[in-house]
Parts: C-alpha cells; structure tokens; sequence
C-alpha cells in the first residue's frame, strides 16, 4: 500500500500520508515524496495529515528536510493526538500546522443569534455555535476567541467559546450558553417588553463604555471610521466629504471598550443576566461608533425598506424605533431632549457614513435597490452635516 498519494495544482503540491510515520515506514515514506516532487513543478508543499495516525521522532526528520527544502511548507488537518506530538517536540514553532477540528452539522438547528460575521446556532440545550461567513479566516475566528477571553478578564459579561469546529466548508466557535435567548426574541416572544430590554442594553452599554484598556490592546474604531469617510469622498460633493473626514479625525480617541456590534441579537439573556455575544468586533474609541452601529440595525438599514430592519431583528420597525430611542433617554438621562436630539443627529451622520461605505463595497452597483440606498444615506448626510461643527459628545 502506498504511504503517500499527491495532487499538484496551481503550483501547490498536496500530499496525504497514510497511517504511522515512524522508523518503519519513514525512509519509504520519503522515498515515495521525492518521486512525486521530481514529476511536477510547484512552488508550495501542503502536507494532509488527515490520515496520519501516529508520528515518531524519525518522522519528524523527514518532515525536517523536506521543510529545509519547500520553507513554504505547510501541515493540515492533524489529529489532536499528532497534533500534540508537533507541539511537544516544537514543530509548531517553525513549520505552519493546523489542527483537525470536530466536525458538526447545525442542520434543523434554531438561530439564536446573529451579528456581521455570522450566525449562532444551538446545537444543544446548554450550547450554541457560531457558525462564521467563508470570508473569515481561522486566524480571525481565534482572535474572536482570544478578545472574548479579554473581556471576560476586564469584567464584561460575555460567553466565551471554548471549541473551533468545521461547521460544513465553514469554521465555527462554540459556547455554553444555557437556554439563553436574545433580547430580540425575548421581545418577539413577549418574555420582555421593549422597556425593560431597553434598561438591560443601556445598563451593559454604560458598563462596557465604562472599562478602560490600553491601547494597544484592541483595534482602533476611529481608524476604521476614518476608512469609511476617507473612502467615500469620491460618492459625496467634495465639500461634505471633506467635512466629514475633518470632523471624524477630530474625534477623540478615547481608551474606552466598545462592542463594535451591539444590538439585541448579540445579547443573550440566561437567567435574568444579559450576556454579549460576538466578540470579533470588540474595539476602542469614542462612543459614538457603538451607537452608530445600533442605529443602523434598528433604523438606518431601514433607510429605504423598513422590512429590512424587521426581517432582521425579528421584531416590527416600531419596535426597533421605540427601543432605539428609549435606550438614548437612559443612556443620556442627565441630557435634557434637545441635547440628546443632537447626540442623535451625530450618531447619524456616524451610522450613514458606515451604511454608505458598506453598500458600495459590499452591493451590486447596478441594482436599482442598491442605487436607492446609497442615494438615500448620501442625502441624509448632507442634510446631517449641515450646520455641524463638532461629532463630539
């Protein structure tokens, strides 16, 4: 039986070993390696380990040279137990090896949640999954898992995954979460009425904008924000892009946690508690980038169709609507109307400038439903920065 099989494609070679790689098998295990090589062309080698059931020290060595070769050598698929011996005996330090995950189907499983990056299944009564968009990178879905550890670490209420799993072609991050709901369907459900959810985000909010952290820690909103303006300013009439660059860099940059993506399907309720969910987004800066992203899944995605706002939450756009400004009120308690009014109104023109960017990077142009959206965020702000001399609050 061959100890080694290889497919060479767009300049990258795939090998897939068989069974043990030991002192047995490890001089015909490279011999059969150098065959293949010396048949084709490639530039990369990518080793399946899916199938490797044991690796001994003299195994390591043919994986050594062949790396003193192919430096671009990469190691895929390993079973925890080889996985393990890699990391042992340091290989992890200097070869790219990936660990084999559990595979697990979320077919007939409700959605419990939702956020940017993807959507969150149970799978069981005291587990949840989040199954991520094919876009994210394994990289991205560890550094979610990393900033859910922070946060939790900083005092936040969140869940944290303990599990990477390949949910299908997907990667997914897996949670304890028991019998725990999002405040959108405690809502839908009428567990809770909009009021008393509205106290519960506006409490967690004020405690998550109230926890300092160093810099250097988390990404910057500002900079994203900044990226958002600074690429619109060939959609927008040369003087509002230049306002609005202008008043988004004059923004402080305030050491301060923010979400990133808070809204009421990345909030969990488990026993009486709100927990947060989502924790890819989590960054730094002024407030203001928190609201405009709760603005924007309660109102401004409706700025065309209000249907969007409600087939996205669960919940009537009244309901959004009433929430929104509910949550504003108690935020702001000690701002009299008129004062939150205008914290609104740059709450906004932060929520268009987001909504616009992401049509034109994210949309088909050439959709009418596309054209009418952006049309109507540019307005918008237009009408927005009129008169606006500051975003601060």
């Amino acid at each position: 039986m061959s100890l080694v099989t290889g497919i060479c494609a767009d300049n990258t070679l795939t090998l897939h070993l068989v069974d043990r790689l030991d002192s047995t098998t490890a001089a015909d295990v490279e011999e059969e390696i150098e065959a293949i090589r010396s048949d084709a062309a490639y530039d990369t080698i990518v080793i399946d380990c899916s199938k490797l059931t044991y690796v001994s020290s003299a195994g390591l060595r043919v994986l050594l040279r062949l790396k003193k070769s192919f430096p671009n050598l990469s190691l895929i698929e390993a079973s925890t137990e080889v996985y393990e011996v890699f990391d042992m005996t340091g290989l992890v330090e200097i070869m790219d090896i990936q660990k084999a995950y559990r595979r697990i189907s979320v077919d007939g499983c409700k959605v419990v949640g939702e956020g940017a990056s993807g959507k969150i299944y149970r799978i069981a009564p005291d587990t949840v999954v989040k199954v991520f968009e094919s876009d994210v990178s394994l990289d991205e879905i560890q550094l979610s898992r990393e900033l859910s550890r922070k946060a939790f670490v900083w005092g936040i209420p969140t869940a944290i995954p303990y599990d990477v799993v390949r949910v299908g072609e997907h990667y997914g991050a897996v949670y304890e979460l028991l019998d725990a709901e999002n405040l959108a369907q405690a809502i839908a459900h009428g567990e809770l009425t909009v009021s008393e959810v509205a106290v519960l985000s506006a409490d967690l909010l004020k405690q998550i904008h109230g926890t300092e952290v160093a810099t250097n820690m988390l990404p910057s909103a500002k900079a994203v924000g900044l990226g958002w303006a600074g690429r619109l300013k060939r959609h927008l009439p040369a003087e509002t892009a230049d306002k609005l660059l202008s008043l988004m860099d004059a923004l402080p940059d305030r050491a301060r946690i923010l979400h990133g993506d808070y809204h009421l399907k990345n909030i969990m309720l488990q026993d009486g508690e709100a927990l947060l969910i989502d924790m890819d987004t989590l960054c730094y800066g002024h407030p203001i980038f928190d609201f405009a992203s709760m603005f924007n899944a309660y109102v401004g995605f409706g700025c065309v169709d209000h249907t969007v706002v409600e087939r996205f939450m669960g919940i009537s756009s009244e309901l959004t609507q009433q929430y929104w400004d509910e949550v504003l009120r108690l935020y702001f308690a000690e701002q009299r109307e008129q004062e939150i009014a205008e914290i609104e109104r740059k709450i906004m023109v932060v929520g268009y400038t987001h909504l616009m960017d992401r049509a034109y990077r994210r949309n088909r142009l050439d959709s009418e439903e596309t054209q009418a959206f952006i049309a109507c965020c540019a307005e918008r702000l237009v009408a927005l920065l009129e008169g606006l001399d500051t975003l601060e609050f």
